[in-house]
């Protein structure tokens, strides 16, 4: 499955395979700036110039929740792991927390000093990153008793008064917008900016493992592969790079031949395909073998 946003304010799924589109979500009032997809695909989130954010249920595409609470666009969401909350990110300069159970707002994150225009969660759902237009990516720390199982083993959010999400690290360098953050399972943080470089870090220690240079226009998405030994990156040079996260080196350039430049990149769920999206269009192509590569333990705790 694939989604996508649009200036009309429509939400769009298509099959991934095919490309055909099965079925538009109606009732934005504005733009639509930031689609996700939780893992499973059970829900979709959408968030929109008109300020809110709506939480679509895959199956019957019924609109579960409007969030209410930005100023201005939204221009972000992610999904943690486990599907209990959502962040949100606005030209309001902050970052919100939701609960993905009942909607409701859990923490407003207002230490940016301007537009947050990208986040992601750790695996573990302990951890997050925002990267703003001021530069920096903030890494939060998410306080262990906003995640709680059930009986069932079943992850649940719990109420705003017990959510925590303490600021950990401003990660410094760049020296552009950042306009895309991700985390590997092995702990890893990438950040993508319009200086053309990816960074990344130790989100445990806000130390910077490797600059990656290469890019010569911004970078527009960064996704890390299932085993953590590679990154892709995808660029407004029209251009994809594939990097090895052992050493930072760029193993292999993909170019671009359409009209648009690739404006989101990812790998496929446990494979070493990568899947660009570029103006209309979708493709898939399978870029190297991992065993070239070794993995870094930065494991989460």
């Amino acid at each position: 499955m694939m989604v996508t946003g649009s200036d009309d304010s429509l939400v769009r799924i298509f099959n991934a395979v095919t490309n055909r589109l099965l079925t538009s979500l109606v009732g934005h009032g504005g733009a639509v700036r930031a689609v996700a997809i939780s893992c499973g695909s059970r829900l979709i989130a959408s968030g929109s110039e008109d300020k809110s954010i709506r939480i679509w249920q895959t199956r019957n595409t019924e609109c579960l929740f409007i969030l209410q609470g930005h100023l201005k666009s939204v221009e972000c969401l992610s999904f943690s792991k486990d599907s209990s909350l959502i962040c949100s990110g606005s030209w309001d300069r902050t970052a919100v927390l939701w609960s993905v159970k009942d909607g409701t707002k859990l923490k407003v994150l207002s230490e940016h000093e301007d537009l947050v225009q990208s986040s992601a969660f750790s695996f573990n759902t302990k951890y997050l990153a925002t990267g703003s237009w001021d530069y920096t990516v903030i890494v939060w720390k998410i306080s262990s008793t906003a995640i709680l199982q059930n009986l069932n083993g079943e992850t649940e959010s719990v109420d705003s008064e017990a959510i925590g999400a303490d600021k950990l690290h401003v990660l410094r360098g760049h020296s552009g917008n950042i306009h895309a953050v991700a985390f590997s399972a092995e702990g890893m943080l990438a950040s993508g900016s319009w200086d053309r470089t990816i960074r990344l870090w130790n989100p445990r220690n806000g130390a910077c493992l490797f600059t990656l240079v290469g890019h010569t226009a911004w970078v527009q998405s960064v996704s890390f592969s299932f085993d953590s030994l590679f990154l892709i990156s995808a660029s407004e040079d029209d251009t994809v790079r594939v990097w090895n996260c052992a050493n930072g080196e760029c193993i292999k350039q993909l170019k671009q031949t359409g009209t648009d430049s690739v404006a989101v990149c990812a790998f496929g769920p446990g494979t070493h395909e990568v899947i660009m999206v570029s103006g209309p269009a979708a493709f898939t192509l399978t870029c190297y073998n991992k065993t070239k590569s070794k993995k870094q333990h930065l494991a989460l705790e």
